[in-house]
């Protein structure tokens, strides 16, 4: 029998390190940090029409994917489509969505103000807003200054999406530079002036009571309530000071009665009173009052 060769384990000698290696690309006598490395380079097509096209479609998609929640929710809110499972929009977005209050009403507020800027900015130019977060600065403002004012942070962010604080940023500015002195006072009767501004839907038209002067602001009462309102949204009724006295009488007795849980035809009634443009009640408004003042009485006690 064949006796196979014994293996032994070498050990490289130091000559052996510096020989050339079989898979080596650099000679013996050459510098290795001078040493040219040949790499292979790929070559990146370019898009062709048909995938540009999809890309700008689906960017669209997802810079619109807020703005079409905030008109989804809207028309379901305005159509009542949740009507046969819960008794309030709130309480539906709640089980469905897992929203709160606020979660939906800033969807839809961004929404309008989505719809705006991309019916006003200019047109060779498609940044716009992202997100709900970034638009959230821009419902302070009119809706013929927001389009100028994320025109700003779009420059401020050098012709990127800007960030919510580069929009909070440009929105101060405009503020600071349009801003009017507060000239009202405590107790004066205005009528709100909601000018599309989302923050102020549904209170438009509605009179005013002043209670606090801001700098820029005031905060009011009105029929249903408290709110804090930009000077340029409220308009002086320039009532005499009886006349203010009687709104503020009024709206005690309004709010009084609204606190108490109501029927909708009741809720309907205090609303159009909620709008008068006189500082009176005629004779059956006056009288339908002080039935439901009498009907809630034992109500309001209790609250």
């Amino acid at each position: 029998m064949n006796t196979p060769p014994s293996k032994r384990n070498k050990t490289p000698s130091a000559t052996s390190n510096n020989s050339e290696s079989p898979n080596s690309d650099i000679a013996p006598s050459e510098n290795p940090a001078s040493a040219t490395i040949d790499v292979t380079s790929i070559e990146v097509p370019e898009l062709t029409d048909d995938e540009q096209r999809d890309r700008l479609h689906l960017e669209r998609r997802v810079e619109r994917a807020f703005f079409e929640a905030g008109k989804a929710l809207m028309e379901l809110r305005d159509r009542k489509l949740y009507r046969s499972t819960h008794k309030t929009f709130e309480e539906y977005c709640r089980d469905r969505f897992g929203h709160n209050r606020r979660q939906s009403y800033l969807l839809m507020d961004a929404a309008v103000v989505f719809d705006n800027l991309a019916e006003k900015c200019d047109r060779n130019d498609h940044i716009l807003p992202t997100n709900e977060w970034q638009v959230r600065p821009l419902t302070k403002l009119d809706p013929d200054i927001q389009p100028e004012a994320w025109q700003k942070a779009v420059e401020a962010a050098k012709g990127k999406v800007p960030s919510h604080r580069i929009v909070k940023d440009a929105v101060q500015q405009i503020m600071e530079q349009t801003k009017v002195p507060n000239t009202y006072q405590i107790g004066e009767v205005c009528q709100i002036l909601a000018k599309d501004n989302p923050e102020l839907r549904g209170r438009g038209g509605c009179w005013a009571i002043v209670s606090q002067v801001n700098t820029f602001s005031c905060t009011v009462r009105t029929w249903d309530g408290q709110c804090t309102v930009g000077v340029q949204h409220l308009k002086s009724f320039n009532y005499l000071p009886q006349e203010c006295q009687q709104m503020q009488e009024m709206c005690n007795r309004i709010t009084r009665v609204y606190s108490a849980e109501l029927e909708e035809s009741v809720q309907r009634f205090l609303e159009s009173l909620g709008r008068l443009r006189r500082s009176y009640l005629t004779p059956l408004e006056e009288k339908l009052l002080s039935v439901l003042e009498s009907e809630y009485g034992s109500k309001i006690t209790q609250l």
